[in-house]
């Protein structure tokens, strides 16, 4: 996915002020956590797009829905609402995990299937390549997508592993094509 240089730069930003204050394990965690609301949470993210709601009070109502988080976070939620960027909130907080994984040495894996599977087979997918380090630190994200109707998509950082039923028959399709 493709991040704004609005949530780099914000996402940059709190990373520095973390660094330096030393709560980025803390900020890391709630995170996590405001990426969690604003994914599942569709009326949330409905009031934030919403433009006729007055700045203040869509920093109430966020002050309320993340009133447990450090001072720090909350800071950096209101600041984000009263410069107009809370359609990027999301975005942002993303954004900051994956700088901070990034300095922990953590691996983003995703995994695309056409249907669920086995832990068993998802190792056995992750282990088959040598794009995956196994005995390092990686963060797998697994999504089923019906559409590629069999096979996995593979992506380790910006490598990509296309063994997709979908892709190789789009692959015949394009030889008969040229032939």
């Amino acid at each position: 996915m493709l991040t704004s240089k609005v949530a780099k730069r914000y996402a940059q930003g709190l990373l520095d002020f973390t660094n330096e204050s030393g709560q980025t394990a803390t900020v890391f965690s709630e995170m996590k956590d405001v990426v969690k609301i604003m994914t599942e949470s569709q009326d949330l993210k409905k009031f934030f797009l919403t433009p006729y709601i007055d700045s203040k009070k869509k920093v109430e109502v966020a002050s309320e829905i993340f009133k447990s988080l450090s001072a720090s976070s909350q800071n950096l939620i209101t600041l984000v609402i009263r410069h107009g960027r809370e359609n990027q909130l999301r975005n942002i907080a993303q954004e900051f995990i994956n700088k901070v994984e990034d300095i922990n040495g953590v691996q983003r894996v995703t995994l695309t299937i056409a249907t669920p599977l086995s832990k068993e087979n998802i190792d056995q997918i992750l282990k088959s390549t040598n794009m995956v380090n196994t005995d390092a630190k990686f963060d797998l994200e697994v999504n089923v997508k019906p559409e590629i109707l069999g096979g996995y998509i593979l992506r380790v950082g910006d490598q990509q592993v296309d063994a997709s039923v979908k892709s190789k028959l789009n692959k015949v399709k394009k030889d008969f094509q040229l032939n």
